[in-house]
C-alpha cells in the first residue's frame, strides 16, 4: 500500500497515478491563487487610494499607467495627486506586499522545521538583533551609509544575531531545532535588554524615540531605490523554499521518517535557517519588526489548501502580501491624522489568535495523552 505525507509518496520516487481528485485539488488552488490576485489587485488600489487625500480608483490607475508610458485613459491629474500616489503611497503599497508575502511564507516554513505550529519568522530573535542595530546607528550617530544607515546597521544586526544563535546551539553539540529555538529566546532576550538600555540612556530623545516607533514597524517613509533589496530577498527565498517544497513535506512525518526518505535533516534544517534567517533581516531593516503576520496567515491559508507545501507557500504568499496592505491602511486611517505603527495592529490581531493557537494545541496534547 502507498502511503503519503503532505502529497510525498513515502513508497520512493517514482510517478504517482493521476486522479479526477488531483485535478480537481489543482484546478481549486487555482481559483484561490486567482482570487488572491484580484484581491492583491484591489487591495494596492485602496493602499494608493485611501488616505488624508482621497484619490478615485480611476484616477489611481490613470496615474500609475502615465507614470509606466500605457496611458489607458485622459483622466484629469493634479501634480499634487501624482506625487502622492508615485512617491508616498505607491511604494508604501509595494513594500508592504512584499513584507507581508515574506513573513506569511518564512512563518510557512519556519513552522515545518522545527514542527510547531506556533512557530513564526522571529522565532530565532533576527527581529531583536536587528533591531539593535538600528538603535546603535541612532544613539552613536553613525552616517557611514548615508541615509541607508540604519537599515544597513538593522541588516548586520540580524546577520550577528543569527551566529550568536548558532555558535550558542552548537555548544551542545548537534544542533536540533529545540536547542536553536532556546538559543534563539536567550540571545533576543540579552539583545532587548542592551536595546532598552542603550534607548534609556542616550540624550537624543527624538531620534531615540523614532527608532522606538521604528521598532513597532511601520512601511512609512519608504522610497523606490530601497525596495529591491526586500524584493530580491522575496524572490529568493520563496524560490528555494518551492524547490525545497517536498523536503518541508517529509518532515511533517517527522525526523524519522525524513531521514528514511533519504533526507538529511540536520544539514537541510541548517542551510534553511540560514535563509529564512537572512530574508528575515532584510524584511525588518526594510520595515521594522512586524510581528505575528507569519504566525497568523499560514494557519488561515493550510484551511483552503491543504498542508502541501507546494501549495501553501505561494498561497501564503498572496494572502500575507493582501493582509498587510490592509493592515497598513488600517494604521494610517483609524486614528488619523495620527498613524499608529503597523506592527501594533498585527500584534493586537496576533495576540489573541497566538494564545487561541496554544489553548488549541494543548488541548490536542491531552487527548492524545489521554488515548
Amino acid at each position: 500500500m502507498t502511503d503519503t505525507v503532505g502529497g510525498v509518496s513515502t513508497t520512493g520516487p517514482g510517478p504517482r497515478p493521476k486522479s479526477d481528485e488531483g485535478g480537481s485539488r489543482r484546478a481549486s488552488l487555482a481559483v484561490v491563487l486567482a482570487v488572491l490576485g484580484i484581491l492583491l489587485l484591489v487591495s494596492a488600489t485602496a493602499g494608493m487610494a485611501i488616505g488624508s487625500v482621497h484619490v478615485p480608483p480611476d484616477e489611481v490607475w490613470g496615474i500609475v499607467t502615465h507614470a509606466l508610458g500605457a496611458d489607458w485613459s485622459e483622466p484629469v491629474r493634479s501634480r499634487a495627486r501624482e506625487t502622492i500616489v508615485l512617491k508616498v503611497r505607491a511604494p508604501r503599497v509595494v513594500l508592504g506586499a512584499v513584507t507581508g508575502a515574506g513573513l506569511a511564507v518564512v512563518g510557512t516554513a519556519m513552522q515545518a522545521l522545527v514542527r510547531n505550529p506556533l512557530a513564526e519568522p522571529y522565532l530565532l530573535g533576527v527581529s531583536s538583533g536587528a533591531s539593535l542595530g538600528a538603535v546603535v546607528v541612532v544613539v552613536f550617530g553613525v552616517s557611514l551609509f548615508g541615509p541607508v544607515s540604519l537599515s544597513v546597521a538593522a541588516f548586520a544586526g540580524a546577520l550577528v544575531t543569527l551566529l550568536l544563535v548558532y555558535t550558542t546551539a552548537r555548544a551542545g553539540g548537534r544542533i536540533t531545532s529545540s536547542r536553536l529555538v532556546l538559543s534563539g529566546v536567550a540571545v533576543a532576550s540579552v539583545l532587548t535588554a542592551v536595546m532598552d538600555l542603550l534607548l534609556l540612556t542616550t540624550d537624543r530623545g527624538n531620534q531615540a524615540r523614532e527608532v522606538l516607533a521604528w521598532t513597532l514597524g511601520g512601511l512609512g517613509g519608504v522610497q523606490w531605490d530601497t525596495l529591491w533589496l526586500p524584493g530580491a530577498a522575496l524572490l529568493l527565498g520563496t524560490v528555494v523554499l518551492v524547490v525545497q517544497a517536498r523536503s518541508l513535506n517529509l518532515l511533517l512525518a517527522g525526523e524519522e521518517a525524513a531521514t528514511t526518505m533519504g533526507l538529511d535533516v540536520a544539514r537541510f534544517r541548517a542551510r534553511m535557517f540560514v535563509l529564512l534567517s537572512l530574508v528575515t533581516g532584510v524584511l525588518v531593516a526594510a520595515a521594522g519588526p512586524i510581528g505575528f503576520v507569519g504566525l497568523i496567515l499560514p494557519h488561515i491559508v493550510r484551511l483552503f489548501v491543504g498542508g502541501d507545501h507546494r501549495r501553501v507557500l505561494p498561497t501564503a504568499a498572496l494572502a500575507g502580501a493582501v493582509f498587510l496592505i490592509w493592515a497598513d491602511i488600517a494604521a494610517r486611517t483609524i486614528a488619523a491624522p495620527m498613524e499608529i505603527p503597523v506592527g501594533v495592529l498585527t500584534a493586537l490581531c496576533g495576540g489573541p489568535f497566538f494564545l487561541w493557537l496554544m489553548r488549541r494545541e494543548a488541548r490536542r496534547d491531552a487527548d492524545r495523552g489521554v488515548g
